[in-house]
C-alpha cells in the first residue's frame, strides 16, 4: 500500500498527526513481518524505536558533524 502524500501545508498543526497516520499502515506492516519470522512483540517495537533514533541523528547533519569532530578529537588522543 502506498504512503499517502500530505493533504496540508508544512505549517499546518495537523501535519505530524497526518504524518502518523500516512505512515501507520505500513509501520504496522513492518511489525507483522517480523512477528511472522520469529521476533517477540517488545523485541520488534523496540528495535523500530532504535532505529527511528538512530535514522533521526544520521539525517541531522549538526549532529552528524559533531559526532564525526569527535571522533577525529578520540583518534587524534589515541594517536598521541
Amino acid at each position: 500500500m502506498p504512503i499517502m502524500p500530505p493533504q496540508v501545508d508544512r505549517n499546518h498543526p495537523e501535519r505530524f498527526a497526518e504524518c502518523q497516520r500516512a505512515v501507520e499502515d505500513s509501520v504496522i506492516n513492518i511489525l507483522g513481518d517480523a512477528r511472522e519470522a520469529g521476533w517477540e512483540r517488545n523485541e520488534i517495537l523496540n528495535a523500530v524505536i532504535e532505529v527511528a533514533d538512530n535514522l533521526g541523528l544520521v539525517l541531522n547533519a549538526s549532529v552528524l558533524l559533531s559526532v564525526e569532530t569527535e571522533l577525529a578529537r578520540l583518534r587524534k588522543r589515541n594517536d598521541v
